[in-house]
């Protein structure tokens, strides 16, 4: 049965399109007005709150919980300071992503994570023969993010500490609007933001002490219509979208390791054992056969063929999810996962996988179109990601 997340009675009210969507059991507004556009623009150029509660969440304690998660995880949580937060994978044995997510060093032997999909089981598992405590938080503990380059504005206002030093990727423990919070600079928009971590029970209070100080900021609710398209220009990838889990896949060619979807930079192969290190410590050597890259989406290139059929060009009103060929020449060399039109970049872009022997930037390839039930080809660019990467999301002097 579906439910509402903690921040369910203000957002079903001010859901005026009652577009609703599916995430994990629950369900969030795609998009709150009848279109998303005006969600997205709060994003890049103000403020927007984003009800992120159905992630998962696991509370890991005890004398074992560094050594467990290490065990887990191909980075180094030794080097995890105290209220710092990791991005992360974790693999099977045979090195291919199970699910993401974020682990949060809330004390010495305390962490949080967060994941996509339910992975208590598979937690339990790796920690079998450790002394460690993993609790499922996730209906325990809502989640709100809070992203544009108003955000860090709008919680000084509210917020009893001070925010102007907290470093990307770094948390704090506050008062917002009076309520016991854990705020990360973390997001999934690729912009300024912050998540704010809250007893269930304190969810509507928190969330009306956020809109009563951003309203002279521009602060609006948005959906997942409008991160969709926020997380593609950042390049950031979706589990079920951009890759399949390994313990999901019916077939090989459906998994992912970190190397293939752009993730290398997570695998320290030197930090000693975890899961998935011998056959990752051999595809480095080798090479990964895939690469998980940007595609622009040359504009002439479009216009022409729907010039051809006699019509406007014509793109997709809201980001896509499916797979879509690409090619060089005759032949098929990998597949677009999602894509969409970039308001601020005014680019059409897309998240692709690559054979690696046309993945470098600058290689210019094709795309599959549809064109008046016609399947065409548009001239296409590799490019690095993100597509979209202001400064403001690292930054940590004052917002202008």
């Amino acid at each position: 049965m579906l439910r509402g997340t903690p921040f369910h009675p203000r957002t079903a009210a001010l859901c005026q399109a009652h577009n609703w969507r599916r995430w994990a059991g629950c369900i969030v507004a795609g998009s709150y007005e009848l279109l998303h556009d005006r969600e997205y623009f709060a994003i890049r150029t103000a403020a927007a709150l984003i009800d992120v509660s159905p992630l998962y969440k696991y509370h890991v304690t005890g004398p074992d919980a560094e050594l467990f998660l290490n065990r887990l995880i191909p980075r180094d949580v030794a080097r995890c300071a105290v209220h710092q937060v990791l991005y992360t994978p974790w693999c099977d044995q045979a090195g291919k992503i199970i699910d993401d997510g974020t682990l949060s060093r809330l004390d010495t032997d305390a962490f949080r994570l967060t994941a996509a999909e339910p992975n208590l089981r598979w937690l339990q598992d790796v920690a079998a023969g450790l002394d460690v405590t993993i609790g499922d938080i996730t209906e325990a503990l809502a989640a709100l993010a809070l992203q544009g380059p108003a955000s860090r504005e709008i919680l000084k206002r509210i917020s009893d500490v001070p925010l102007d030093d907290l470093g990307f990727f770094r948390l704090t423990h506050a008062r917002v609007a009076g309520i016991p919070a854990t705020i990360s600079r973390t997001g999934y928009t690729g912009d300024l933001g912050y998540e704010l971590w809250v007893e269930a029970a304190q969810a509507v209070a928190l969330w009306d002490g956020l809109v009563e100080a951003g309203a002279a900021y521009g602060l609006i609710p948005a959906g997942i219509l409008a991160l969709d398209v926020a997380r593609i220009e950042a390049g950031l990838p979706l589990l079920d979208v951009d890759y399949i889990p390994a313990n999901k896949a019916l077939i090989e060619e459906r998994k992912s390791s970190p190397f293939e979807l752009d993730l290398g930079w997570t695998v320290k192969l030197d930090k000693g054992p975890f899961v998935g290190r011998q056959a990752l410590a051999a595809e480095n050597e080798r090479g990964p056969e895939w690469q998980f890259q940007g595609l622009e989406i040359e504009w002439d290139s479009i216009e022409r063929l729907y010039a051809e059929a006699g019509l406007p060009p014509g793109l997709p009103a809201t980001a896509w999810r499916t797979s879509v060929p690409v090619y060089s020449g005759g032949e098929q060399v990998g597949y677009a996962t999602s894509g969409c039109w970039s308001p601020i970049l005014k680019q059409y872009i897309a998240l692709a996988h690559l054979r690696s022997a046309w993945a470098a930037p600058g290689t210019r390839l094709e795309m599959e179109v549809t064109v008046e039930h016609r399947r065409k080809r548009a001239e296409a660019r590799v490019v690095k990601k993100p597509f979209y990467d202001p400064p403001r999301k690292r930054a940590v002097e004052t917002a202008p």
